[in-house]
């Protein structure tokens, strides 16, 4: 298992799509953006050198079936695609995960950890590292997704400007899931607001204390929900008790150090 390597098929597998694209720009850096947060978590959490190379390189793969998913209906929306099933079908079933790992011994922890990657929540995972390779793939990738969030083009993956999404008003149910200490349900999101609330409300979905270290250390909620300028004055006072209850959240919560 070599990390390098992986990375050099993977170059090669990305040859196959337009990388003047915008979005399967915005994926490609996602990747390796994922890949640089889990180097960090893994080095808080002072992890084996054999587990931060397994991680590196679920984190490498984790978003393989998005690829396809952009090829085919470009577009990132859920409904048109379970980009991490396909993901483990092209890695799995067809064979491709000789390509980037020629050993066998981690591909249940690879094809668990990237099968669950974005489920609602995490469940029915037993085997303690298998499990922590799943939690840690899901703290990287909602970390960079706040790089995501703060740097990237609204109109490429929100497909509005950021007056446009802070005029609309944030679903009744959106709203309260938040102060449930839930991620929000993909099915509930109606208003582009719903969505930007979406990406705030899964730092409650966060499990390592090294991941919500670095949250708070980068201020990624407070700049998250300030990209946005809230002209709907019911929407931006609910963004501010979002704001106020997220912040404790995430200062208080314990995590977990392994």
């Amino acid at each position: 298992m070599n990390y390098n390597n992986a990375k050099q098929q993977f170059e090669k597998y990305l040859d196959g799509y337009d990388s003047n694209n915008d979005k399967v720009r915005l994926k490609i850096i996602h990747t390796y953006g994922v890949v640089h947060a889990m180097e960090e978590i893994c080095h808080r959490m002072q992890l084996s050198e054999e587990d931060t190379e397994l991680a590196r390189i679920i984190a490498l793969l984790h978003d393989i079936g998005r690829f396809e998913q952009l090829k085919r209906f470009d577009s990132f929306e859920p409904t048109t695609m379970d980009h991490a099933a396909y993901g483990v079908k092209v890695l799995f079933e067809e064979g491709m995960i000789r390509q980037f790992v020629p050993e066998d011994t981690w591909d249940d922890i690879i094809k668990t950890s990237i099968a669950h990657h974005s489920d609602f929540c995490l469940e029915g995972i037993t085997d303690p590292r298998t499990l922590l390779h799943a939690r840690l793939i899901r703290d990287a990738d909602k970390l960079d997704n706040c790089r995501v969030k703060l740097k990237d083009d609204l109109q490429i993956f929100m497909g509005a400007s950021a007056e446009e999404i802070g005029a609309q008003e944030i679903t009744p149910v959106v709203y309260d899931t938040v102060f449930k200490n839930q991620c929000v349900y993909s099915p509930d999101r109606v208003t582009k607001m719903d969505y930007w609330v979406s990406y705030v409300a899964y730092f409650s979905d966060i499990y390592f204390r090294a991941s919500l270290d670095i949250i708070q250390e980068h201020n990624y909620l407070n700049r998250i929900i300030d990209r946005i300028p809230y002209s709907n004055p019911d929407t931006a006072r609910q963004m501010e008790e979002i704001r106020t209850y997220l912040a404790e959240l995430i200062h208080t919560a314990p995590g977990c150090t392994w």
